[in-house]
């Protein structure tokens, strides 16, 4: 019989490449990883994996069972859904993430809905960046989150992950005053940008390299609230999606773009009808109204 757990394994060094990378992703250490694998290939009773330089690849019985084992693992999960949904209340916890500006904004309202109509979750809310949802959630350190994608900065679909839309936002030009209406017309001025590596970094350096030039990032910040306020105090401009823009100082200009950033509710895949993730979707749609009220409208799916 093939151990679940080892396939969870082999899939994440397809994923990744390494047997390092796998083990870190899902908080295991190199050695504990390599035993595993060793014992999966005895449970298959053929080799699994062959050495590639530094990497380790696998062969190409090794990529016939990583792929089932995706499917494996999302009937495994399907099948605990259903377990759930013949319980008679939502116990335990939900481990919810969420990207800031979401977390502000659209998250408070859903809680409190969820903790009022289902009292025995325990909700626990942990804030990311995008670029970290996929692998918080393969890993089981998330079971649903929010998330997004910009127009500049599309993401491939993840065969592991189940999303659904939710809300899509104009994407501003901050500026501290209207004289620049266009990216390009920020060409010569400095910039601030989220921390690299985040999502927003990204953006900023897509947008401008797609109007010809590289941007001179004078200053990462990562809240949107500090952003507006050090493009009001003079120091570069920056590019904001209507999420972030609610109470922005009188002294920036908004200049709206053709960019979007699209959000979206992501689980890991045959999760979706569990019942405390079916009650977290309904309860963040069900905020859209008193989101909408908050000053930052979007367009809600």
């Amino acid at each position: 019989m093939i151990d679940v757990h080892r396939l969870r394994l082999l899939l994440e060094l397809a994923r990744r490449g390494t047997i390092t990378a796998a083990a870190e992703a899902l908080a295991y250490t190199p050695s504990a990883v390599s035993q595993q694998l060793a014992a999966l290939e005895r449970e298959a009773g053929v080799p699994l994996l062959e050495r590639a330089g530094r990497r380790v690849a696998l062969t190409p019985a090794g990529v016939v069972l990583a792929g089932y084992a995706e499917s494996v693992l999302a009937v495994l999960e399907e099948a605990s859904a259903a377990l759930a949904a013949t319980r008679d209340s939502l116990t335990g916890p939900l481990r919810i993430g969420a990207f800031p500006s979401a977390a502000r904004v659209i998250l408070p309202p859903a809680l409190v809905a969820l903790g009022r109509d289902h009292p025995g979750l325990e909700l626990m809310v942990t804030e990311l960046d995008p670029v970290d949802v996929p692998d918080a959630l393969r890993g089981g350190a998330l079971d649903v989150a929010l998330t997004f994608v910009y127009d500049y900065v599309p993401a491939a679909p993840d065969p592991a992950l189940d999303t659904e839309p939710l809300l899509e936002e104009i994407v501003y030009l901050a500026t501290p005053d209207a004289t620049r209406a266009s990216i390009a017309d920020c060409r010569d001025a400095g910039w601030i940008a989220g921390s690299p590596g985040t999502l927003c970094h990204t953006l900023v350096l897509r947008a401008c390299e797609a109007n010809g030039f590289t941007p001179r990032i004078r200053h990462h910040a990562d809240d949107f609230g500090t952003v507006l306020a050090l493009v009001a105090a003079g120091q570069g401009v920056s590019l904001i999606p209507q999420l972030g823009i609610a109470d922005a100082p009188a002294e920036v200009a908004l200049t709206p773009l053709a960019a979007r950033r699209r959000s979206s509710i992501a689980c890991r895949r045959g999760t979706r009808d569990h019942p405390a993730i079916a009650a977290f979707v309904a309860a963040v749609r069900e905020s859209g109204p008193e989101t909408r009220g908050t000053g930052a409208r979007g367009s809600w799916y």
